[in-house]
């Protein structure tokens, strides 16, 4: 993108901005930014937690995420959500608080691809992913051999889009 996707504008509202208001409405105790630009994350009225390893993708992330939110169920989204749904995140996390095995529940798209972005987690979750990215495992979708998956299929697709290029992104954004 050439830039910080979290504060591009989409609809005249930077995209962090979009996703914090829809895992808010979607029931989110407390929202919080991990990595990019703090100053500009809190001045968006997000609290702002470093990222264990800048730039080294969503792993560390979602490590210093399960580290800073209390409560039974973290859910980690993309700042990059095209159309950010909170019926989509809401039903993500139902799918975890109704299943007390899983350690993860994550949403499986058209394609059959799990999107590890789109998330709900329990804290336990932290010291197996923590373990995996210090063994040397980069990908989540790797780093949760040893923890109980539960796919959550059949959401909308437009819920789980990511913007990875220019194009990605609404027109007239």
């Amino acid at each position: 993108m050439g830039r910080d996707k979290a504060l591009l504008l989409v609809d005249g509202r930077p995209m962090a901005e979009r996703v914090a208001a829809a895992a808010r409405a979607a029931g989110a105790v407390e929202v919080v930014a991990v990595g990019g630009d703090a100053g500009a994350l809190e001045a968006l009225g997000l609290r702002y937690v470093p990222d264990l390893v800048p730039g080294a993708g969503p792993l560390p992330a979602v490590v210093a995420a399960l580290g800073a939110v209390p409560g039974d169920a973290v859910l980690v989204l993309g700042c990059d959500l095209v159309a950010p749904s909170p019926g989509a995140m809401a039903e993500v996390v139902g799918a975890l608080l109704a299943d007390p095995g899983a350690d993860v529940a994550v949403p499986v798209d058209n394609g059959g691809r799990r999107q590890w972005v789109h998330a709900a987690w329990r804290p336990r979750a932290r010291g197996a992913l923590a373990a995996a990215h210090r063994a040397g495992v980069r990908a989540l979708h790797r780093a949760v051999a040893d923890l109980a998956v539960l796919d959550v299929p059949q959401l909308p697709a437009d819920a789980l889009r990511d913007a990875d290029v220019p194009g990605d992104l609404p027109e007239g954004r």
